[in-house]
């Protein structure tokens, strides 16, 4: 093996730069554009990010809470009717239980097809329209939600 491996390997680390030998300029991977606003969109991205993980571990531990419950403590599926759901939302505890489900996973839901609209919607005007129907989609399902759990009425027959 020769003492010159610069040659066969290129350079070689640790090469000193200086005013005659400058380092090699990178560009930043992306570069401002005339249409790319000046202002940065702030911590929303960041907050979103927090949010998934953080509801996703709650909506870990409702679930299978509820399933555990369901499936398990309270006789199965063959149990479950008109009059089990009545007893259930009868007490505040299951009410708050099953709303924060309803509002935890809409949300949860929303927040990642909202990034997946966001990734591969190319047209602006797409992106609008469909997190428009997402976000319609969205609040209509809460709200409606929301109502039946605290307007259920098991007398209704």
């Amino acid at each position: 093996m020769s003492a010159d491996t610069t040659s066969a390997i290129g350079p070689v680390e640790g090469t000193a730069y200086d005013v005659d030998n400058p380092a090699p300029y990178i560009e930043a991977p992306r570069k401002r554009t005339g249409k790319t606003p000046r202002a940065t969109r702030g911590n929303f991205e960041m907050a979103a990010w927090l949010f998934m993980r953080l509801s996703g571990v709650v909506l870990v531990v409702l679930v299978l809470g509820h399933l555990l419950i369901q499936l398990f403590l309270d006789g199965g599926v063959s149990k479950i009717g008109f009059a089990f759901v009545a007893g259930r939302w009868a007490s505040p505890f299951w009410q708050v239980w099953d709303l924060l489900m309803l509002w935890l996973a809409m949300l949860h839901g929303a927040n990642g097809l909202r990034t997946v609209i966001n990734d591969y919607a190319e047209r602006p005007n797409t992106r609008l329209w469909l997190k428009g129907l997402l976000y319609t989609a969205t609040v209509f399902t809460i709200l409606l939600g929301t109502l039946v759990i605290f307007t259920f009425d098991p007398n209704i027959r």
